[in-house]
């Protein structure tokens, strides 16, 4: 035994062991998440039953079994509930019965022992909505104008053909309002500006002001035009509204210009649902959301998260590599550059939330008011970038980890033998040129490392994001057909500020809990892509410079 312990073994199979229950339970917490997260979008079946408590009242239950779960019968009884059966143990349902502006609530809890006469029935419909969430019943009619046009067996087919019209009308003016609309008032604030900037100068003369009106005008006339467009395709969209019918059996008239889709869960086949999970998967990549977030895609979440991540590689690597060949090839080695790395080691271990205080007060109020002052004064007092924005947000980032990158690249140009730069200089290349052509191509693997840790690191962020860019509903991407088309001034959505604001700042939360999972998930999935592809440049760089290497 004694040997056994001397060669080294139950350490290594110690370690082995941490090793494989790490990654059992980081494979178990992302199948977790994936399973509640990706189950979001199968189109559940919506029960038709009756809810008849012990007093003696019915109502009418119409929904989908969100959760199910076993609870103590003291539980219930503390909150008022009288059984008439022996049991220690209750099922409960949390049903979500939609219909939230008729009833006030998107959920009701219910005991499974009250639950009676549950069917299923095919022409049950499910409504999504542009807002009000969704909408449980039955279709009772189909009308154009206030007049009925199809009712019973025929409304449905025509509900179809008239739904995917106003489908296509929403997407044209969501186009004109987002694309032309939202140009030319980019465009107006652009010539008052100029206007402005051209007061301050004391430059507006009379010509420079014809040549401003003459190019408002035609903005003008312009946005006329698209405005009298609008109308008409308001006007067409209001022209359709079908009438349903609640589990309560109140009728309510729904425009189709508020319908977002319109489906039948308990009459589809396996090949129906399967066709529909795709196409929810699909909305809640490349949609934007709804409903305070709770509903529709997350699109502008993932590319702020995305774009945020590559302005800051592209802020981090140069400073940090610059800094570690400086203090690597450079600096002479002595107490202060000993405490120049102990300096760096500790601002990796800094509260990240520091990070964004500074960033904060150094970067938007500090440096972007006096750049405010000196480029933009024009649009004083309204702040450009004095303002939490993406630029602000990628350098707190690179900030935070600045140290990783240092650490990465000098550990790399560390391991590049000293025979190998002594046979550079001996040839006759400087110094510059046996780092630029020599050196840094054989510690380019260890920089991508560095990088890729500070990837990892900086999507995952929110704490110091909240502070210094990221909102919970950005109006426009930070890039657009508008010049310069990066605005690196705007403000910007981040997957994980939404899982946040989604999970714990929601009026809606029962409703909310699936998307954190969803958008926890694809938040993952991001980090992982991104680090794949530091991976292949890595790899790729590494194959490219063995044989320097091995020579």
């Amino acid at each position: 035994m004694n040997s056994w312990f001397k060669s080294g073994q139950p350490w290594i199979w110690l370690n082995a062991g941490a090793v494989s229950v790490s990654l059992i339970m980081v494979f178990g917490l992302m199948l977790l998440i994936g399973v509640r997260g990706l189950s979001y979008f199968w189109p559940s079946a919506v029960i038709d039953a009756q809810y008849v408590l012990p007093s003696g009242e019915t109502t009418r239950l119409v929904g989908e079994i969100d959760s199910v779960e076993t609870i103590p019968r003291v539980q219930a009884e503390s909150s008022g509930y009288e059984f008439d059966f022996e049991s220690e143990k209750l099922t409960r349902y949390l049903i979500k019965t939609g219909n939230r502006d008729v009833t006030g609530a998107d959920f009701q809890v219910v005991f499974a022992d009250f639950v009676q006469d549950i069917e299923y029935p095919e022409n049950l419909l499910v409504i999504e909505r542009h807002e009000w969430g969704n909408f449980y019943g039955f279709l009772r009619q189909v009308k154009e104008n206030g007049q009925v046009v199809a009712e019973g067996e025929n409304a449905q087919q025509e509900l179809e053909v008239r739904l995917e019209r106003a489908t296509e009308l929403h997407d044209r003016i969501k186009d004109i309002q987002k694309g032309e609309i939202g140009s030319i008032n980019y465009q107006m604030e652009r010539l008052r500006l100029e206007e402005r900037a051209l007061e301050l100068e004391n430059e507006l003369t009379p010509q420079k002001q014809q040549e401003l009106a003459n190019r408002r005008d035609a903005l003008n006339a312009e946005y006329e035009t698209l405005l009298e467009s609008m109308n008409e395709l308001y006007s067409q969209i209001r022209r359709d509204s079908i009438l349903a019918e609640t589990m309560s059996g109140r009728q309510i008239e729904i425009p189709l210009a508020k319908i977002v889709r319109v489906y039948y869960p308990n009459s589809m086949g396996i090949m129906g649902k399967m066709g529909f999970y795709f196409a929810k998967v699909w909305e809640f990549v490349s949609g934007e959301p709804r409903e305070a977030n709770t509903e529709g895609g997350i699109f502008p979440a993932i590319f702020g998260t995305v774009m945020m991540v590559l302005i800051m590689s592209v802020l981090v690597t140069p400073f940090g590599v610059i800094a570690a060949i400086y203090l690597r090839e450079y600096a002479t080695q002595g107490p202060i550059i000993r405490t120049i790395r102990i300096a760096v080691n500790n601002l990796a271990g800094v509260p990240s939330i520091v990070y964004g205080v500074f960033g904060l007060g150094f970067f938007i109020y500090f440096l972007g008011g006096n750049i405010d002052q000196l480029f933009f004064p024009e649009a004083l007092p309204a702040p450009t970038f004095g303002t939490p924005g993406i630029l602000w947000s990628s350098l707190t980032l690179a900030l935070l980890t600045l140290p990783v990158v240092i650490v990465s690249t000098e550990e790399g140009l560390s391991r590049i033998p000293s025979s190998i730069r002594e046979g550079s200089l001996a040839l006759g290349a400087t110094k510059a040129e046996t780092l630029w052509r020599t050196v840094i191509p054989m510690a380019s693997p260890a920089m991508m490392t560095g990088l890729i840790l500070a990837v990892a690191r900086a999507a995952g962020e929110v704490a110091p994001l909240m502070l210094v860019g990221v909102v919970k509903l950005a109006p426009s991407l930070p890039l657009d057909g508008n010049f310069p088309y990066l605005h690196m001034e705007r403000k910007f959505m981040h997957l994980g500020f939404h899982i946040y604001d989604v999970g714990f700042q929601s009026p809606n939360v029962e409703a909310a809990r699936p998307l954190v999972y969803a958008t926890s998930l694809l938040l993952i999935l991001v980090i992982i892509a991104l680090n794949l592809s530091a991976i292949y440049i890595r790899n790729r760089l590494r194959e490219k410079h063995r044989a320097l290497e091995s020579g």
